[in-house]
C-alpha cells in the first residue's frame, strides 16, 4: 500500500523547501496530499518563480484548498503516514501549538498530533522570540518534531539547492517511510571515531 503524506506549505521564507520535500516524498514512494496557505503561494512566486506553484501541485496526488475544513485530511479517519510543514511560519506554529485548527493546514497538523502520527515542522524564523521558543516547546511536548532548516555545513554544500535537498531528505527520513535518504556525516581519515 502506498503511503500518503500531508505536505503543508505556509508563507514563511524558504519556499524551495516545499518543492524539495515534495520531490523527496515522491522519491520515497509516497502520495502527497498538498495544502498551501495563501501566503505560501505568494512566497513561492517571489522566491522560486511564477511557475513554482504549478510545479509543486504537479508533484501532489491531491491539492486541497486551505479553506476546506471538510477535506479528508481534516479527519483522523483518513489514514496518512504523517505530515511535514515546509516551511512552517511562526503563525502556523503558534496555531498548531495552541490547537486553533483555523484552516486546513493547521487542522491537518492537529489531526497528526491527536492521532499520534509523525508531524515535522520546518520552523523558519530568525532570531527567535520567547513566544516562538515556547510554541516550539509546546508542539514538541505534544509529539511534533521541530526541524529548523539549518544547513548541514559538515557536508560542505556547494549550492543552495544542495542545502534545501538535504534538509528535505532529513524531514522525510523522520517519517520513517523507508531507508534513510539524507546524506550522513562521516568522519574524515584519521578522525577519532570513539
Amino acid at each position: 500500500m502506498t503511503a500518503r503524506v500531508v505536505l503543508g506549505v505556509s508563507g514563511a521564507s524558504g519556499a524551495a523547501l516545499a518543492l524539495d520535500c515534495a520531490r523527496a516524498l515522491r522519491a520515497a514512494g509516497a502520495e502527497v496530499e498538498l495544502v498551501l496557505s495563501a501566503m505560501a503561494e505568494r512566497t513561492l512566486a517571489l522566491e522560486v518563480g511564477p511557475q513554482a506553484r504549478d510545479a509543486l501541485c504537479a508533484l501532489a496526488a491531491r491539492v486541497h484548498p486551505v479553506t476546506d475544513l471538510g477535506a479528508a485530511i481534516a479527519s483522523g479517519s483518513r489514514p496518512v503516514a504523517g505530515m511535514i510543514v515546509a516551511p512552517c511560519s511562526m503563525r502556523s506554529l503558534a496555531a498548531i501549538a495552541h490547537g486553533l485548527d483555523d484552516n486546513l493546514l493547521t487542522r491537518a497538523a492537529g489531526v497528526q498530533l491527536k492521532e499520534r502520527r509523525p508531524l515535522v515542522l520546518l520552523a523558519r524564523e530568525a532570531p527567535l522570540t520567547l513566544a516562538h521558543l515556547r510554541n516550539m516547546v509546546a508542539v514538541t511536548e505534544m509529539g511534533a518534531v521541530v526541524l529548523p532548516p539549518v544547513p548541514a555545513f559538515y557536508l560542505r554544500p556547494a549550492t543552495v539547492a544542495e542545502v534545501t535537498a538535504q534538509i528535505a531528505a532529513r524531514a522525510v527520513d523522520l517519517l520513517h517511510l523507508g531507508p534513510p535518504r539524507a546524506r550522513a556525516w562521516a568522519p574524515g581519515p584519521g578522525a577519532d571515531a570513539s
